[in-house]
């Protein structure tokens, strides 16, 4: 794979290094290098905002994007479902961000092909784009089960501004809503819906909830908390078809059981968006496989975010994909000296007013021990996964003020041996002895 920009990347470096000397030339000379992105998400935006601090006048910048509006934070839908959020507080860049930056974009006209060899992009309206650097950020696209009666109106995704409006609409009519996914997107979705006014129940094929973050403990303590709030939780059901004359009226399961439902909220997971990688003959497994630079198998070519696949691993974090938009964004720059290396990350969450946190190897295996502290009363749990004297997992509900300590210590591998047995009492007791 490409390691680097190549000459083009050398003639980038040169223009960066006469941006820094003459300062003072026309916009038309200085912006001689057309990038194109695709995908107005976070991650791709971000890397804009990278570039423009290391080499503001390089790129000539042209983006292309799905949704008829500027980038937003799509970490807040769920605040913005639930009413404690309006769109203008989670818009990112607004349309006149782009003007302001001399950046052209294309909402509302998403791009369908990628010509490779002419190295122009062509969207849905017929529009071209040249480009000598192209940059995808096409992200992901939620998981539609693949069932009968997944394509009924009133079956939605948790992914978009549409996909909220669609929610909204259902719940101004009331009803009964049913959430595939007991992950967090999907939990957030049914408190929204809940505090909308709907009859909100959430099927997970698990047998816990947020399996992917949490113990069956900490899952079960969860889903405890969230039942006493007022939300149905069914585990382990395996949804086998949606039903409905015209729109949906009912979900059905494997185990022959029915739940009648006005609104079906598909969360369970979504898939990287790689089609049009693919399609353009860039070398995807199960997303578009990028080297530490973040750069294609063809050198021209970069991506970034939920779309990228690097050393075999995919991203849904904001974390490491900040970290691809800085490594990303000074390649493009020319100033080509960083690495996009994966580092551990943390997941902490606030799941309707219940903090969690989770960081390493949760499961622990052969030779592992865990120290466990439970409280039901306050609603309080934490696990530790220890091995050879070191912590390598930590699992915590209710009081997590002590995470990033347990993180540190999983990160720099250090010997617990002599404060084990005050661990789950947190850092201040163990730094106090």
């Amino acid at each position: 794979m490409p390691g680097s920009a190549g000459a083009f990347g050398e003639q980038l470096s040169g223009a960066g290094r006469e941006r820094h000397r003459v300062g003072s030339r026309m916009n038309t000379e200085r912006k001689s290098a057309r990038l194109v992105l695709i995908g107005n998400g976070m991650a791709g935006m971000r890397t804009v905002e990278e570039l423009l601090k290391l080499a503001p006048d390089l790129y000539q910048i042209t983006v292309f994007g799905a949704e008829p509006h500027g980038n937003y934070n799509r970490v807040l839908l769920s605040p913005l479902l639930a009413g404690d959020k309006n769109v203008d507080e989670i818009m990112l860049h607004p349309r006149a961000w782009y003007a302001e930056h001399g950046i052209t974009l294309h909402a509302g006209d998403p791009v369908v092909r990628i010509d490779r060899k002419r190295r122009v992009v062509v969207a849905r309206s017929g529009l071209e784009a040249p480009y000598d650097r192209l940059l995808l950020a096409t992200g992901s696209t939620p998981f539609v089960l693949p069932i009968p009666g997944n394509t009924l109106p009133g079956v939605v995704g948790f992914r978009d501004l549409h996909d909220v409006d669609t929610m909204l609409a259902a719940a101004r009519q009331g009803g009964r809503a049913v959430v595939i996914g007991g992950g967090l997107l999907g939990l957030e979705a049914a408190h929204a819906l809940m505090r909308r006014g709907m009859d909100v129940t959430v099927v997970h094929v698990a047998t816990s909830l947020m399996n992917q973050q949490l113990d069956g403990e900490a899952g079960r303590l969860l889903k405890e908390t969230l039942e006493r709030d007022g939300l149905r939780i069914v585990l382990a059901a395996q949804t086998s078809a949606i039903t409905g004359e015209g729109k949906v009226e009912a979900v059905h399961f494997a185990d022959g059981s029915v739940l009648p439902a006005d609104l079906v909220v598909m969360a369970a997971g979504v898939r990287p968006n790689v089609a049009l990688g693919r399609e353009a003959g860039l070398h995807c497994e199960r997303a578009i496989v990028v080297d530490d630079t973040l750069q294609t198998f063809d050198p021209r070519i970069y991506a970034v975010g939920e779309c990228v696949q690097h050393r075999r691993a995919t991203f849904g974090l904001v974390a490491p994909v900040w970290e691809q938009a800085r490594v990303c964004a000074a390649h493009l720059a020319g100033a080509g000296h960083r690495r996009y290396v994966q580092a551990a990350t943390a997941t902490k969450l606030k799941v309707t007013g219940i903090d969690l946190y989770s960081a390493g190897d949760i499961l622990g295996g052969a030779g592992s021990e865990e120290l466990i502290l439970r409280d039901r009363t306050s609603g309080i749990y934490k696990r530790l996964v220890l091995e050879g004297g070191r912590v390598t997992g930590a699992v915590l509900v209710g009081d997590v003020g002590d995470g990033p300590w347990y993180f540190d210590l999983i990160q720099r591998g250090a010997d617990v041996s002599s404060f084990r047995d005050r661990l789950l009492f947190g850092q201040a007791l163990c730094a106090a002895t």
